[in-house]
């Protein structure tokens, strides 16, 4: 999966529910060894916004799931979720 701007995850959902590919481009030495499985794993960088009196956190970043991902275009290729995988393997042997 990703770790981008907020709105990436919902944006790739609905995607993948219209039968829309998502593509995504990252450069190879982005990519982590440990990597978040769901939203709820992520440090929650958040900003306040203040609407009228009323003042909310708001999260900076989301988590896209593979499933959601159709390609990933990277210095090394253009890669399917799973080859990631194999490319970190590669790495940290």
């Amino acid at each position: 999966g990703i770790i981008n701007k907020i709105g990436t995850s919902q944006m790739a959902l609905l995607a993948r529910a219209k039968g829309i590919p998502v593509y995504v481009a990252a450069e190879s030495y982005k990519f982590a060894r440990l990597y978040p499985l769901h939203q709820r794993d992520l440090s929650m960088a958040t900003e306040v916004v203040e609407i009228g009196s009323s003042k909310f956190k708001v999260p900076l970043n989301d988590y896209t799931p593979p499933e959601n991902i159709t390609l990933l275009i990277t210095d090394l290729g253009v890669l399917t979720p799973a080859a990631v995988s194999d490319q970190l393997i590669q790495l940290y042997q």
